[in-house]
């Protein structure tokens, strides 16, 4: 792989792709068909410009089919995986928790995609092409590494940290 295709890679465990792909069958189907029929029955009431059922079924049809061009991208990104090794090296699929050097705060965060994540976790997802998190991986716990953030700033983080993501 070239340097920007890797970058432009989601990595995705097979139940999260999976799961994308449900949802993206889901909203090309009943969703879909569900919001032409609102519009079509809207639009047989008469006048469009005054039509609040109309307007709002064909917002509704926006936000359906942009949700379906970017499911579409992100699964022809994708780069499937199995959960990681729980051998402490840092790695996409990973809960990561790290701390500043100088700094007794740790921040945890998934290292992957945002659509691995369980909705119900408050937990923060850092993509591997982050620059924190292209900082780390292949490091595992208690190793210290350097990176630089985007605004210049050279930072030591150590990583206390690494286990596999389950959701």
């Amino acid at each position: 792989m070239t340097q920007s295709s890797e970058q432009n890679v989601i990595w995705l465990t097979q139940e999260a792709f999976d799961k994308l792909q449900e949802e993206l069958e889901h909203l090309r189907g009943p969703v879909r068909s569900e919001v032409v029929a609102r519009i079509s029955a809207a639009r047989d009431e008469g006048d469009l410009k005054e039509n609040g059922g109309y307007h709002a079924a064909r917002e509704e049809q926006g936000k359906t089919e942009a949700r379906i061009r970017q499911l579409e991208d992100m699964l022809r990104r994708a780069e499937v995986g199995e959960t990681p090794a729980d051998d402490g090296v840092v790695e996409p699929g990973m809960k990561v928790t790290t701390r500043f050097v100088g700094d007794d705060d740790t921040e945890t965060f998934l290292l992957g995609a945002r659509e691995m994540a369980d909705t119900t976790d408050d937990l923060e997802v850092f993509s591997p092409q982050s620059p924190l998190g292209a900082a780390i991986i292949g490091f595992k716990k208690g190793d210290t590494v350097t990176y630089e953030a985007p605004n210049g700033k050279e930072l030591k983080v150590e990583i206390v940290e690494a286990v596999p993501y389950t959701g």
